[in-house]
């Protein structure tokens, strides 16, 4: 699972990028400084990763990571191969989720590739890129299916007349995540890329760190869509980067009036968006925070760790983490009735510390 970040040239992609995983893509005052997507297995930051390698005292504590591409900028014309169009919309067909980040700060010195400030103007260059691409991949399924619809096939005529609706919606410029239909289900194997869940990062200055103009204006341009916003100042995150040392940095956030860098916030978003979710195993050898989709049973969580626990599952012994953190120790939870056996049907809950018994 993956989220690309996505955006015109410019607007800060790479310079947020290096922020979320510390390396050094290029960062270029010019358009396609990215051209090849840089790839980032990034930490996602959990206090309670933190709290049981507290209580456990591990050698090794592993966090859960999230898989972030930085893709090169779009511009006008990308959907018929402007600029480097095709291979741009190849890329955020891969991804599982968008990070769209929109400029929303004044600055002379950094060039705007259409002459001037606005994020409800650059947002629809891309969605209409987007949906001109979903109405090509609609209309080559359109015409896969006109010979069974032709013939009266009634799998057939009804999907056509969805995919037809989904054109109509998405030619009135309705990204197709804004949307739905009875019986669309058979859409999702299209992988359409405005069906994608976004993120909208809204990238201001250091003045603007509750919102300025743009950023209401971008607020009221998404009620309608099923995505979220976030804000933040990717100039000061860069500078949060470069402080090495613990207490600089949050003495540099104190002064600034935040509680945690700006991209925490993001990573967490995007894992969310992702659809995912967090269990634990703990022990005096490690402690480690494992990726699960949200709605995993517990012989999927277990095939995480190895397959064989999954081929081979017999239970979870699992004990929720406030639990846990309460009684300070797994013995102390199992005096307090606080360790449960669950079987192949148990839906993990994010935050769950599991020890798996298998048998292979």
């Amino acid at each position: 699972m993956k989220c690309g970040i996505v955006g015109l040239p410019n607007v800060g992609k790479s310079t947020l990028f290096n922020c979320l995983s510390r390396s050094k893509a290029l960062a270029a005052n010019y358009p396609f400084a990215t051209i090849d997507p840089n790839v980032g297995i990034i930490p996602v930051p959990d206090s309670r990763l933190n709290q049981l390698s507290e209580l456990f005292k591990p050698q090794n504590t592993f966090p859960a990571t999230v898989e972030i591409v930085d893709i090169a900028g779009l511009v006008k014309g990308a959907s018929k191969g402007e600029g480097l169009g095709n291979k741009f919309l190849s890329n955020i067909k891969e991804t599982n989720a968008i990070m769209h980040v929109l400029r929303c700060f004044d600055d002379d010195n950094i060039t705007h590739v259409d002459g001037s400030v606005n994020p409800i103007r650059d947002k629809e260059i891309i969605d209409y890129e987007l949906m001109v691409k979903d109405i090509e991949i609609i209309e080559k399924k359109i015409n896969s299916l006109s010979r069974l619809a032709n013939i009266g096939d009634k799998t057939a005529v009804n999907q056509v007349d969805i995919l037809n609706k989904y054109k109509d919606k998405l030619s009135q410029g309705s990204p197709a995540r804004s949307f739905s239909f009875d019986n669309d289900e058979f859409i999702n194997e299209l992988h359409l890329l405005t069906k994608k869940p976004v993120l909208y990062v809204c990238n201001v200055d250091q003045n603007s760190l509750n919102g300025n103009d743009y950023t209401e204006s971008v607020s009221n341009k998404i009620k309608n869509e099923d995505s979220n916003m976030i804000i933040i100042a990717a100039g000061i995150e860069s500078e949060i980067n470069e402080l090495d040392n613990i207490q600089d940095r949050n003495d540099f956030l104190n002064d600034i009036g935040l509680n945690e860098p700006g991209v925490n916030k993001i990573i967490r978003s995007v894992y969310s968006l992702l659809g995912l979710q967090t269990f634990f195993t703990a022990g005096e050898k490690e402690v480690k925070a494992w990726t699960i989709k949200e709605g995993s049973l517990a012989p999927k969580a277990a095939g995480k760790i190895h397959s064989d626990f999954e081929k081979g599952f017999i239970r979870a012994e699992v004990i929720a983490f406030d639990d846990m953190i309460k009684f300070g120790s797994e013995l102390i939870c199992r005096e307090n009735g606080k360790i449960f056996i669950e079987g192949k049907n148990y839906l993990v809950k994010d935050g769950d510390i599991i020890h798996f018994r298998f048998n292979v």
